[in-house]
């Protein structure tokens, strides 16, 4: 899964590597977290790629409480077009998340009581890059409008298969077009594993466990964690639905 990530790339770069027309007003976070505002790309009906602001959690439009976005912040790729809460907007309304990385939680051993170290995930080259997306537009009975997204997953690659078995789908720069389309149904070919030459890992400070911490120094190398040593604990991931 992915329930952390970071984007820290200049607005001019995320313009370049994402066709925009002009750098788009994003400032570093080095720690996005579920149910909050997150920077998506998207076609608009005038067939231009945008960036707008939605809310990380996937609110279907039927749902009858917008709180259960919070379950459903990365949909399984496998299933996208089977299950209620993902099929109309795999069909319609696919998007890009860009990010220059992703945090996962690595078991280590510590005695009888394994521990989670975070590590921090990104190219190798250090470039930003686009998940695999989906949004969707909820409106209450009172008028009220969400919209969210959520970032679709699959199996994890080999280099990732020992930090855990499920990694977001990151489309490569040549498919951006392909994946955007919504007249372009066949996509199921993009929802692979990321290709294990072209992405890295390193551990990185507990410090991350928190989203009281937002800075740069999170995603630094970090020595990993000592045995038998309070870290701050790792955050709990949401409790994901059979929808999936």
């Amino acid at each position: 899964m992915c329930g952390r990530y970071e984007l820290h790339s200049h607005p001019a770069a995320i313009a370049l590597a994402f066709g925009l027309a002009h750098p788009p007003d994003v400032h570093p976070r080095y720690n996005i977290a579920p149910m909050t505002d997150v920077p998506v790309i998207r076609v608009n009906t005038e067939g231009h790629r945008e960036l707008v602001r939605m809310r990380w959690g996937l609110v279907p439009r039927w749902a009858k409480d917008p709180a259960i976005g919070s379950k459903l912040i990365n949909a399984r790729g496998e299933t996208l077009a089977e299950k209620p809460s993902f099929r109309t907007a795999y069909r319609r309304h696919r998007c890009l998340l860009p990010a220059n990385g992703f945090y996962e939680w690595m078991a280590v051993a510590d005695g009888d009581h394994p521990r989670k170290q975070p590590v921090h995930v990104g190219r190798k080259d250090g470039l930003a890059f686009g998940f695999a997306g989906l949004y969707e537009r909820w409106l209450s009975p009172e008028g009220d409008v969400i919209d969210s997204c959520t970032i679709v997953t699959t199996d994890a690659n080999r280099l990732l298969r020992p930090v855990h078995d499920r990694m977001p789908v990151i489309i490569a720069p040549d498919d951006y077009a392909r994946w955007l389309d919504p007249a372009n149904a066949d996509v199921t070919g993009l929802i692979v594993p990321c290709p294990d030459d072209v992405l890295t890992y390193h551990p990185v400070s507990t410090r991350v466990n928190s989203v009281r911490h937002d800075d740069v120094s999170l995603i630094e190398p970090a020595a990993p964690m000592t045995p038998g040593v309070e870290h701050e604990p790792p955050p709990h991931p949401p409790e994901q639905e059979s929808l999936f």
